[in-house]
């Protein structure tokens, strides 16, 4: 004679399995999708936000360049290839990586002037949350995210771009700080 499980001990054992699977797929989705890079990646990104970036974790935030002025700006450093988004009492709320363009902009003070929701980058990728704030030998400068969120692939040396690339959850805390008149802190 074969035992014969209760109806209710199927539903639970169903039930059981589906949230499994349910739980599996949520830590999944949180990994989310990591941008990556041709070449090489930039160093590692740092957050003060809840919502970090992708990427490994630094253990410590990167300090804000002593060099990068005062007040609410945008810093960006063209020999760390690192962004800071500073508030009114000069804490830095978010710190990350970028992928430089070949044209960057002289050291110095900038302000925001057009910002674009999407286009398409000068190396043909779509791009988004596009911040313009300098330009150089006819070059537009201007941080941006690609809308799939990979990394440039390395430019040709011959290539102007001026486009400073992002991740994606960057670009967007990049695109909610740096409003036009934004001022943008260039430091060596």
């Amino acid at each position: 004679m074969s035992a014969r499980l209760p109806s209710w001990a199927w539903v639970t054992g169903l039930t059981t399995g589906a949230i499994a699977v349910v739980a599996v797929l949520a830590v999944q989705a949180d990994q989310g999708t990591k941008p990556t890079a041709a070449t090489s990646r930039p160093s590692a990104p740092a957050t003060a936000d809840a919502k970090p970036s992708a990427g490994p974790r630094e253990k410590k935030p990167a300090a804000v360049p002593a060099d990068s002025g005062t007040g609410r700006r945008i810093v960006y450093s063209l020999d760390q290839k690192r962004v800071w988004l500073v508030d009114a009492s000069d804490a830095a709320r978010r710190s990350f990586a970028v992928w430089p363009g070949t044209v960057s902009p002289d050291p110095g003070s900038y302000t925001i002037g057009t910002r674009t929701e999407a286009t398409t980058g000068s190396d043909g990728v779509e791009v988004e949350h596009i911040i313009y704030f300098a330009a150089k030998s006819g070059i537009s400068v201007a941080f941006s995210n690609a809308v799939d969120g990979s990394s440039p692939p390395p430019a040709a040396p011959d290539a102007k771009t001026g486009g400073i690339r992002v991740t994606k959850a960057d670009g967007k805390a990049l695109w909610t700080f740096g409003t036009a008149g934004t001022t943008v802190r260039v430091v060596g």
